[in-house]
């Protein structure tokens, strides 16, 4: 796996944040310093600029840029940080000018993933993604390299360095492309696996550092890894879990969001969000104390549309409370639904809340119904008891069965396929 920014452990960064008007948003600039803490990086300072529109040769202006390169000389800076996304072009010129190497947004989001990746899916997610954008990188970086090979003992091919370079990148993502199809095959299986037994999934989204983890833990007892970082989990987990007025459910914890999640990120981690979009409930975590949540929750909702799970029934929990010294409470939507839970994961309150909630969703997804089969058809009686969807049976003096069942709609939807069924009544 690649790994960017790796000349030091801890490199002395500098922050640079363009913005487009007068207005600062502290929330943009905190949240790219939390970035390049969680990358690993010592914060030094972060410079701001105005600019209506970046310079197309080195994004910022003259000026400033005179100025960053006067502070990486006396302060020794090793890293300079872009809180957004640059060019090749761009990138390349500043590395040049300032004499340091250069990270735009994108390139700091995919360095944290590196670093968080521990899974193989996970590590192949994340190098696909690096390669990707590498890709768009090779901008003629070694002009000395760029001739075509030739002179005595140099006769080869005829490629210029800048050609192989992309065409073993290329090979790379192939390579990487195929190994996640498999990947993804497996993880089909297993989806499949898990949907002749019906347990419903229910999956936990929002923006990163809401404190999902945290709550994924207080809801299974699991021991997911926690840290107050961005993207401190980047990998599926799932548990299940036992609901008093529903039965079994498995929660599945899914990799934090972020506003201008890197495209490639979202392709290459498609088989893992796959998950979230083939769950029957989501569980939208956002944390209360954030004077951003209302832009958080947005970021997330784009995302989720991105992947096609927007329909996806869902509630919304708002984590942290004890922050702000707030009550546990959870209020109904007009159909008389929670959608709404005011719970701290860090303390416990409110989770009881939660897990009512969920109970509720998930019962109102099944289909109750009283079924009738004659004494015939002993295989499909077997097939549903193998389903666990009987709830109570009882044998007609001519040998047919009455069952109460409850039913996905998925299972729903089978039954009303098979033959020699009556349909008696939707309880």
């Amino acid at each position: 796996m690649i790994e960017l920014a790796k000349a030091t452990l801890q490199p002395n960064a500098l922050i640079l944040y363009q913005r487009d008007s007068s207005q600062q948003d502290h929330e943009i600039l905190q949240e790219i310093q939390l970035l390049a803490e969680s990358a690993g990086a010592v914060v030094i300072d972060t410079v701001t600029a105005f600019r209506r529109s970046p310079d197309p040769a080195t994004f910022i202006g003259k000026g400033k840029l005179e100025e960053i390169k006067k502070r990486v000389e006396l302060e020794h800076i090793e890293l300079v940080l872009l809180n957004h996304s640059v060019s090749p072009i761009q990138e390349r010129n500043l590395e040049r000018i300032l004499q340091v190497r250069v990270l735009d947004r994108t390139g700091l989001i995919l360095d944290i993933f590196a670093q968080r990746a521990t899974s193989h899916e996970g590590k192949l997610q994340v190098e696909l993604a690096q390669l990707q954008h590498l890709a768009t990188r090779l901008v003629r970086g070694w002009t000395h390299l760029e001739r075509q090979k030739g002179g005595i003992g140099l006769r080869g091919p005829g490629e210029t360095q800048l050609e192989t370079d992309r065409r073993l990148i290329g090979h790379r993502i192939k390579t990487l492309n195929k190994r996640l199809q498999t990947v993804s095959a497996q993880r089909e299986l297993r989806r499949k696996s898990r949907a002749k037994v019906p347990v419903p999934t229910v999956s936990l989204v929002g923006y990163t550092n809401a404190g999902k983890s945290s709550l994924f833990n207080r809801m299974t007892d699991a021991e997911v890894y926690i840290q107050d970082q961005l993207f401190a989990t980047l990998d599926t987990t799932m548990r299940r879990i036992e609901l008093e007025e529903f039965g079994a459910a498995i929660l599945s914890d899914t990799v934090g969001f972020i506003r201008d999640l890197p495209h490639s990120l979202i392709e290459a981690f498609h088989s893992t969000l796959e998950e979230v979009s083939n769950a029957q409930l989501l569980l939208h975590v956002v944390d209360v104390s954030s004077s951003y949540k209302e832009e958080c929750v947005s970021e997330v909702n784009k995302v989720l549309a991105e992947i096609d799970a927007r329909s996806i029934p869902t509630i919304m929990i708002y984590n942290k409370i004890d922050l702000l010294n707030g009550q546990a409470k959870s209020k109904r939507n007009s159909n008389g639904m929670i959608d709404r839970v005011w719970l701290s994961a860090h303390s416990g309150a409110g989770v009881d809340l939660l897990l009512q909630a969920i109970g509720e969703h998930l019962a109102a997804l099944h289909t109750r119904c009283l079924v009738s089969l004659p004494a015939s058809n002993g295989k499909l009686r077997a097939n549903l008891y193998q389903k666990s969807v009987v709830k109570q049976e009882s044998i007609g003096d001519d040998g047919s069965f009455s069952l109460e069942l409850e039913l996905s709609p998925a299972d729903f939807g089978w039954l009303e396929k098979q033959r020699n069924i009556t349909l008696i009544e939707r309880l």
